[in-house]
C-alpha cells in the first residue's frame, strides 16, 4: 500500500485537511491505477494562497559569460548549430529551458560575413543588441540594420534570419522568446525556409522609417496584424524620450522613469505574448518595493546599481541580465551619484493582462487586489 501521493493538509476552513487512513490509501491506489486521483490530496498545492514561482532571482554577469559566448565561435558553425547561442538557465526552470517564468533567453554570437538559416516558428522573439557592428535581421523581407541597445522584433510566424555584414565586427545580442509558454500550450511549430534565406523585398529599415516617426502615422498606413509593424526600436530615440519624460515628471516611485515599447497602430504591447519597456533610474534613485504577477527579465542597457529581490541584494552593471520572478518583492537602486541607469525589460504582461491575471501590490499594502495607481 502506498502513501498518500500529495496530502498537503491545512487546518483552515475551506481548505483540504483529510487525514490518511488505510482505507483512503487503498482508495488512492485504486484511483492511480485508473489514471485518476482525489482532488483533496493536491488541492492546497495546485490552488496556492498566492503565486508560488518556481523561478529564482538570478544575475547573469556579462563579464563572466562573454568569453564563453565568444568561445562558441570556434566550436560550432551557424550551419551546424542552427543558431549559435548560449542560453540562460534559471535553476528553478531547467526542465523547460527558461530564464524566468515562461520566458527563454540566450546570448547569440556571429562573426562578420556569417548568416544564419532563415526560419519561422510559433514562438515570438525579440533581439536586444549588445555589441558589434554590421548586424542585421530580415523579417518577412524587411531588412533592419542593428546597433547597440536596439530592440528588434521577430514575431511568431514571420520568416526571419540574422547575419553580420562582411564589413562588420563580431556581434552579440540577447535573444528572448516565449518558447516555454508556447510549448506549455503544446502549440509550437518550426519551419526552415525552403530557400534557406529570406530575400530582401523592401528598402532597408523601411518599417522603422514608416512607423517610428514621433507619433506620426502614415496616412495610407494599413496594418492589422497582432504585432507591431515597427520591427525595430532604436536606442537613440528611446533614450531621448526617457530623458525628456524625466524633465516633465517625477516618475513612478516603484519604477522610476519608465516607458513601454508599443505597437504604434494600437498603443498596445509590441506582441501578443510579450511586452517590453525601458526605464531610467536617476542618480542615487532608490525605488520603493512592490510585486506583481508576471515575470520580468531585465537587461542593463546603461549604468550600474543593484536590485533587492525578496530581501536579497543583486548587484548589476551594464550588459548584465537579471530576472525578477512573478510575485517577488523587488526594488531598484542606481549606484551612481552622477549618471543615470537604464534597464530594458522583457516581460509576459500581455498574457497576464489578456487573461485577467495581473495583480500588483506595494510593500506594506495588504490589499493586492487593485493595481498600484
Amino acid at each position: 500500500m502506498s502513501q498518500s501521493p500529495e496530502n498537503h493538509r491545512e487546518d483552515v476552513a475551506g481548505r483540504a485537511n483529510v487525514e490518511d487512513t488505510p482505507e483512503l490509501l487503498a482508495y488512492y491506489d485504486e484511483l492511480e491505477a485508473k489514471n485518476a486521483g482525489a482532488l483533496w490530496t493536491v488541492a492546497n498545492k495546485i490552488e496556492p494562497w498566492e503565486p508560488q514561482s518556481q523561478s529564482v532571482p538570478v544575475v547573469w554577469a556579462y563579464e563572466d559569460l562573454r568569453a564563453d559566448v565568444l568561445r562558441s565561435l570556434k566550436l560550432v558553425t551557424p550551419e551546424k548549430a542552427g543558431r549559435r547561442v548560449v542560453y540562460l538557465s534559471n535553476p528553478g526552470r531547467r526542465d523547460v529551458t527558461a530564464a524566468v517564468g515562461w520566458i527563454y533567453a540566450g546570448l547569440q554570437v556571429m562573426n562578420p560575413g556569417e548568416q544564419a538559416t532563415a526560419h519561422r516558428h510559433s514562438a515570438s522573439a525579440i533581439r536586444f543588441i549588445m555589441e558589434g557592428t554590421g548586424a542585421y535581421t530580415v523579417v518577412d523581407g524587411h531588412k533592419m540594420t542593428l546597433g547597440a541597445n536596439d530592440f528588434v522584433l521577430t514575431p511568431n510566424g514571420t520568416w526571419h534570419e540574422h547575419a553580420v555584414e562582411a564589413s562588420g565586427s563580431t556581434c552579440i545580442w540577447q535573444d528572448g522568446l516565449d518558447i516555454p509558454f508556447v510549448n506549455a500550450m503544446e502549440a509550437n511549430f518550426f519551419e526552415v525556409h525552403p530557400d534557406l534565406s529570406e530575400p530582401v523585398a523592401y528598402p532597408v529599415d523601411d518599417m522603422t522609417k514608416t512607423w517610428g516617426n514621433a507619433g506620426l502615422t502614415p496616412t495610407n498606413g494599413d496594418w492589422n496584424k497582432g504585432y507591431s509593424p515597427m520591427f525595430k526600436y532604436e536606442w537613440e530615440p528611446t533614450y531621448e524620450a526617457l530623458s525628456k519624460y524625466a524633465e516633465a515628471t517625477d516618475g513612478s516611485p516603484f519604477d522610476g522613469i519608465m516607458m513601454e515599447y508599443v505597437n504604434p497602430t494600437t498603443n498596445g504591447p509590441v506582441m501578443k505574448t510579450m511586452g517590453a519597456s525601458m526605464q531610467l533610474l536617476r542618480p542615487n534613485e532608490h525605488t520603493k518595493a512592490h510585486r506583481h504577477t508576471g515575470s520580468y527579465l531585465y537587461h542593463v542597457a546603461k549604468g550600474s546599481g543593484h536590485s533587492i529581490i525578496n530581501g536579497k541584494r543583486f548587484d548589476w552593471k551594464e550588459r548584465d541580465i537579471f530576472c525578477v520572478p512573478s510575485w517577488a518583492w523587488h526594488e531598484h537602486v542606481n549606484g551612481s551619484s552622477s549618471d543615470d541607469a537604464c534597464l530594458f525589460c522583457l516581460n509576459d504582461l500581455p498574457v497576464m493582462r489578456a487573461l485577467g491575471l495581473y495583480r500588483e501590490q506595494a510593500f506594506g499594502d495588504n490589499n493586492g487586489n487593485q493595481p498600484i495607481v
